[in-house]
């Protein structure tokens, strides 16, 4: 059995297993009466909102190429948005996202360096847009992360902040380059190189930031559009189950704090993180036992339905030994 095929059905396994544990734990008598209340009409509901959420994604991106200077089709670009969800899922940390977007864009056309540098600006513009939503998530919903004050919170994302704006002025300055020799002068030689790598496309994707502000600032609001688009699937199952009160604002706050978590979870593609802080988080808005099956809903149709075209369109481009060597290395 070829290394693709364990790591798929590792995966699998893993995925039954969660699922399984999340659902079994978080059913109870009230169960049954909520499920029959669901209405399939949301499915479709949310589908669609997957559907806008990958068009936009796959517009952001053919703009950020062409701010690079080339060009590819909107179908080229749905490509590497699937195949980013598929070698994500297969990879610890989802670092195997990142290598499929770098390969699906040189298949595209794209140069290598240039590559590398689009795949920076994307993943940063997901999570800048992300963390631009975080003091209005704390301000609104107060009761967020127990033990932790908004104040406290409020804090915290307003040191990560200053951080960034530091980091940019070092950078700019060239201090950031003195820091970088210091830091990495005893490090052996091949990591030394690929650290050196990782800081010059940085660098090449920040100037490329500030390049062209008027496009850049239509690719972070569609940034933005993807991943609201993405993460109304839980309000759209919600309406489903008949929940039609529920603080719209508050779940989509939610959606959003569950989803920066997982950018930095070390386990493929999430898993076990994402639906173990689903239920953490929204227990208290699901009707009575239908959280854990929110949650195997919610994941199904954002990350594993994207994985399986993923897997379609990696196979169809490159071959199933391509999968092989990719994993093997």
């Amino acid at each position: 059995m070829g290394k693709f095929y364990r790591r798929l059905l590792g995966l699998t396994l893993l995925v039954a297993v969660i699922s399984g544990g999340v659902i079994y734990s978080t059913v109870d008598v009230e169960t049954l009466g909520s499920l029959t209340k669901f209405r399939s009409w949301s499915l479709a509901l949310a589908l669609i909102a997957v559907a806008l959420g990958m068009f936009f994604d796959g517009s952001r991106l053919m703009h950020l190429v062409r701010v690079a200077g080339e060009r590819i089709s909107l179908y080229e670009a749905v490509q590497v948005i699937f195949g980013n969800y598929f070698l994500a899922m297969l990879t610890p940390g989802a670092t195997g996202g990142a290598v499929a977007q770098l390969i699906f864009l040189r298949h595209a056309g794209v140069p290598t360096g240039k590559a590398a540098v689009l795949v920076i600006v994307r993943t940063f513009l997901s999570i800048f847009f992300l963390a631009c939503c975080m003091p209005f998530i704390f301000f609104h919903d107060k009761g967020l992360i127990p033990g932790l004050s908004n104040t406290v919170l409020m804090a915290i994302t307003a040191g990560a902040f200053l951080a960034v704006v530091l980091l940019f002025w070092a950078a700019k300055r060239g201090i950031l380059d003195l820091l970088t020799l210091r830091l990495t002068k005893n490090f052996p030689h091949e990591r030394r190189r690929k650290v050196f790598s990782f800081y010059r496309d940085t660098k090449k994707a920040a100037r490329l930031l500030f390049h062209a502000p008027r496009t850049m600032l239509l690719v972070f609001f569609e940034s933005g559009l993807n991943l609201l688009c993405i993460y109304a699937i839980v309000p759209c199952l919600l309406l489903g189950l008949g929940v039609t009160e529920a603080d719209w604002c508050t779940v989509m706050g939610r959606m959003i704090c569950l989803n920066m978590l997982l950018y930095f979870t070390p386990t493929p593609g999430g898993s076990g993180v994402a639906e173990g802080g689903f239920v953490f988080l929204f227990d208290e808005l699901a009707p009575l036992g239908t959280v854990g099956i929110l949650a195997v809903c919610w994941r199904l149709i954002a990350e594993y339905l994207p994985f399986v075209i993923g897997f379609y369109y990696t196979v169809t481009v490159f071959g199933r030994d391509f999968l092989n060597r990719q994993l093997g290395k």
